[in-house]
């Protein structure tokens, strides 16, 4: 019973630590889209500010991934 629950709660973690990083890469590559589009000129400095981003949005779901492991084995 200790092990399911446990489960369930680290699952509910990392699935809320999910839905940020989400949201974020959504609107970053929206935003970034959308100034390429008004500034095309600017697109490579753009598009390397954007995967900069991402990949900083994304390091938060790779955290809340190492949480769920630590909730799930530790």
């Amino acid at each position: 019973m200790k092990n399911a629950s446990a489960a369930s709660g680290a699952g509910y973690a990392y699935g809320l630590a999910a839905i940020g990083p989400g949201i974020g890469i959504g609107y970053l590559v929206g935003q970034a889209v959308q100034a390429m589009a008004r500034q095309p000129e600017s697109a490579g400095q753009v598009q390397t500010t954007m995967f900069l981003g991402i990949a900083f949005t994304e390091a938060l779901a790779l955290i809340g991934f190492v949480v769920f492991i630590l909730l799930k084995f530790v």
